[in-house]
């Protein structure tokens, strides 16, 4: 990764000749739909997009005007997620109208059988009935009550049979949702994600007030790696650092995929000793691990990370200490890799 962060215009102009040469070698053609694709793989906007388009062409050697097509339509207009809520929808005014459909017959019931009663009510008003109208009344009575209670057993029923649909809708609904939330290729959560878990830690922090951390974790010499090996193998090295930080981070903290190889850790509660011993944790873990090429069952050697730690500070947005976070990793790379770096002012002295 570049060390230098170039302005927004230098950096359109960068990724627009980027594109261009993406859709020269891998195809199929400059068409504002293949544009859009290579462009947020370019940027790395959508890691998911990114990971999909290295499998295809890691299988295929370039992409088709289908491939092009299948991953705008999942990754860049939202298409999918959006039939899946309409359909969610759908279910919901398909259950609501059936609820509906209950209740009233419930009342419908309720109201019939209350309207018997009252008509009874009113012959016994006018008098002691004869036994024979007595036996009618108790008859009449009678089958009222058992029309009832049946009619109540089949609405029971059916309210059974109506909460299991709002169940798995409600199943639905969720798993949707994750969906939305997760980054596919580690499990682990988003940028979307990530951007919403570290502005309600921060707020959070504020109200209680605590303390809460924040690690932006980077994999060293990727893309070489990538050139080197595949992509396929580059997923498995990304694989590997989630394992690892799940592994290491407890049931607190949020780990999210928020960048083609760079990866964040929310600390909620955490100071800068407890955030600082957990990055050198994850970095002593990675560099331990050797990673085996699973078709030949070569030895790849190791990886290693590079680390940034931020510390809320009071007037701290999450923007403002995520790039503090941010400025400690690449302080990290400057200083040789492999290694983690806090905001706190001996330690980026340390490596200026």
């Amino acid at each position: 990764m570049s060390h230098e962060i170039p302005s927004d215009r230098d950096r359109s102009f960068a990724l627009a000749k980027r594109t261009h040469d993406l859709i020269r070698d891998y195809g199929p053609c400059a068409t504002p739909r293949a544009y859009a694709v290579w462009y947020a793989y370019a940027s790395g906007e959508s890691p998911l997009l990114g990971d999909a388009v290295k499998r295809l062409t890691t299988q295929n050697g370039r992409l088709t005007e289908l491939d092009i097509d299948d991953l705008h339509e999942t990754y860049l207009d939202g298409r999918r997620l959006a039939n899946a809520a309409d359909d969610v929808g759908r279910m919901i005014l398909t259950e609501i109208a059936a609820v509906t459909e209950i209740l009233d017959l419930s009342l419908g019931s309720t109201a019939q059988y209350g309207e018997s009663l009252r008509g009874l009510a009113l012959d016994l008003a006018q008098g002691p009935p004869s036994r024979a109208r007595l036996g009618e009344i108790l008859s009449t009575l009678v089958s009222t009550t058992r029309e009832v209670a049946v009619n109540n057993r089949v609405l029971e029923a059916r309210m059974r049979d109506t909460r299991g649909e709002i169940e798995t809708l409600r199943e639905t609904l969720e798993a949707t949702r994750l969906e939305s939330l997760t980054d596919t290729l580690t499990g682990l959560s988003n940028r979307k994600q990530f951007e919403e878990t570290l502005k309600a830690t921060v707020e959070a922090a504020r109200l209680r007030p605590s303390p809460m951390s924040l690690i932006i974790l980077d994999i060293d010499f990727f893309k070489r790696f990538n050139d080197l090996y595949g992509h396929l193998t580059g997923d498995q090295v990304l694989r590997l650092v989630a394992i690892v930080m799940r592994e290491s981070a407890g049931k607190q903290a949020q780990l999210a995929r928020f960048g083609g190889e760079e990866f964040g850790i929310v600390l909620p509660g955490v100071d800068r000793a407890g955030a600082r011993q957990l990055a050198e944790t994850v970095r002593a873990s990675v560099m331990g691990r050797e990673l085996i090429k699973r078709s030949t069952g070569e030895s790849l050697g190791k990886i290693t990370v590079s680390l940034g730690v931020a510390v809320l500070r009071q007037g701290d947005t999450p923007a403002s200490l995520m790039e503090r976070a941010d400025l400690c990793m690449f302080a990290a790379k400057r200083a040789g890799r492999n290694r983690a770096v806090d905001d706190a002012a001996e330690s980026l002295s340390q490596v200026a």
